[in-house]
């Protein structure tokens, strides 16, 4: 078969503006970015907001593993499917960073026959948007140092400092930097240091804001700093919220591409679900439902971090109900929660097989702890063994959860018809009760402890007298209603990926907290898990190359 990138490049593009069209939406409307991609246009947002919303569904995943689960995959399969069964769909993801795309990821738009293109532009530079966001947050780190140098008029502690810098790369030599080196002129010296830039609050607050106006606001209640009194310094005392708002006017709008089918796909924002809540934008989501009768998205890496973002942060900013969610996993990635090794996962192994079902099992319980209906897509790889398949849908069916094979990696649509099917059914029966984990007046190391114990099925929350007495302070200053925003290892339901399966019992210990008042949560990082990545020993990027006729190689 051939590569993604072959599918891709072998695909027929309609015109983005025929896109629009199968959505109601006018060519005027479209802000062109060539003939295969637009934004649309703000006007065109406002004009929608009185028109019903469609169903909204969730895809989500099981533990990631080297293996593949093949989330995204599974998003444009599904959508194109319920196109293919007549519904009308769009789908609603995420951009790529370059961070992983270089690094050990490659690409983020989906595999095989179902594919969002262009591919090769949604992996690199796209519509511009991360070099927006990147712009506006160094804009305001640039404005702190300036302030302090000419007048500091806020009484601005340089030693209290709390904004960073960001670069879109995996660059693990900038985590702790230390600026203004050389003398009087280049200001005061001070450490520092760098996040990427899907971890950045900027991002955050893109993705959650309603519109401009929001987004200025948004932004002028990042925290920047503190004075001696430790009281805290907002961006909008320093005048940056205004010429950030600028910066992202275009970023806020929705891009608009297609699948390899021609159907709408909606791609916007990008924050990581490590380290960020892990969602596409407000508001190309609420575009997506008034234009559309489903809209599937999806939520970052596994359910115990993707998805309970996507419920406890997204969807209670913004108000949403999802009516139901996909859990994906594959047989591979299922063994190797099992504990089989790499190199053997091709082989029937039942008993590995058995043994990471309760991967897969935890997953479905959390999912259904929100009150959304749930259905398990099996992702099937060629490897798949008959025996090994009758053996998840007997695990999934025990739960009292619809389980169906999807094949649209190879086949497209056609592979993901009763998965379409089986989805149409859940979201129309009107099961959802949907409801967050916590509520809002729930203290916030109480919220932490909820989602430790519920969610990871932790035994307790390892933190310092330091970690305890902020967050206690935050809950003084009016900020005890937000929401948690988790930042862990993906790789288990644990602080240690190395810790695989469904574990018990274990610890969750925060390392430190971060208080994002214009995106409205509080980060709290657990365990050795980096805002800044860094890039492997073999990189992704030793394979990217142009050919001989110009065409990029290495795109996966």
């Amino acid at each position: 078969m051939a590569t993604d990138i072959e599918i891709a490049r072998a695909a027929t593009l309609k015109p983005i503006v025929e896109i629009g069209a199968s959505l109601g939406i006018p060519a005027t409307h479209l802000v062109p970015y060539g003939h295969d991609k637009a934004k649309l246009s703000a006007g065109f947002l406002k004009s929608l907001a009185d028109r019903p919303d469609g169903k909204l569904i969730l895809v989500t995943a099981i533990t990631p593993t080297s293996a593949g689960e093949g989330k995204t995959t599974t998003t444009v399969g599904l959508g194109d499917a319920l196109n293919a069964i007549g519904k009308k769909a769009s789908i609603c993801i995420r951009e790529a960073s370059l961070g992983p795309c270089f690094g050990m990821k490659g690409g983020a738009a989906g595999g095989g026959y179902a594919q969002i293109v262009p591919m090769e532009d949604m992996n690199l530079h796209f519509t511009g948007d991360f070099h927006a966001v990147t712009s506006a947050n160094n804009l305001l780190a640039a404005m702190i140092d300036n302030h302090i140098y000419w007048e500091n008029t806020q009484n601005i502690d340089v030693r209290r400092i709390v904004w960073r810098r960001v670069a879109d790369m995996n660059d693990r030599s900038l985590r702790q930097i230390t600026t203004s080196l050389g003398g009087v002129s280049n200001g005061f010296p001070a450490e520092t240091g760098f996040d990427i830039t899907v971890a950045s609050e900027v991002m955050a607050i893109l993705c959650l804001s309603e519109d401009l106006t929001d987004l200025q606001k948004r932004l002028g209640d990042i925290i920047i700093a503190y004075r001696r009194d430790r009281s805290p310094v907002f961006c909008r005392d320093i005048g940056a919220d205004g010429a950030m708002t600028v910066l992202l006017k275009n970023a806020m709008q929705p891009n608009l591409v297609q699948t390899l089918e021609n159907n709408p796909a909606f791609v916007h924002g990008g924050p990581f679900a490590n380290i960020a809540h892990g969602c596409n934008s407000v508001v190309a989501t609420k575009a997506a439902l008034k234009l559309s009768d489903y809209v599937v998205t999806e939520a970052g890496f596994g359910a115990d971090l993707g998805a309970e973002k996507f419920f406890d942060i997204k969807c209670r900013k913004a108000g949403l109900t999802p009516d139901a969610a996909v859990v994906v996993a594959t047989i591979r990635a299922l063994k190797l929660n099992g504990g089989a090794a790499k190199d053997q996962l091709d082989q029937p192994d039942l008993a590995r097989l058995t043994s990471g079902c309760a991967n897969l099992g935890r997953h479905i319980e959390n999912v259904k702890q929100f009150g959304v209906p749930v259905v398990v897509a099996i992702n099937h790889f060629t490897s798949d063994s008959e025996e090994e398949i009758a053996a998840i849908k007997a695990y999934v069916e025990a739960t009292g959860t619809e389980v169906v094979v999807c094949t649209h990696w190879a086949d497209g649509s056609k592979g993901a018809l009763e998965l379409a099917e089986k989805v149409v059914t859940l979201a129309n029966e009107g099961n959802s009760q949907f409801a967050p984990l916590y509520s809002d007046d729930l203290g916030l190391f109480d919220k932490i402890e909820t989602i430790a114990k519920r969610i990871y099925r932790a035994e307790d929350v390892l933190a310092d007298t330091k970690i305890r007495s902020q967050l206690d302070q935050w809950e003084q200053q009016g900020y005890g209603h937000l929401p948690i925003c988790i930042a862990k290892t993906p790789y288990s339901f644990s602080a240690d990926p190395e810790l695989r399966g469904a574990p018990n019992g274990h610890s969750i210990p925060i390392r430190e907290v971060r208080l994002s008042a214009g995106a409205g949560f509080i980060v709290v990082i657990c365990g050795e898990i980096m805002t800044m990545p860094g890039l492997p020993s073999k990189p992704a990027a030793l394979s990217i190359h142009l050919n001989e006729k110009g065409e990029i190689e290495g795109l996966f």
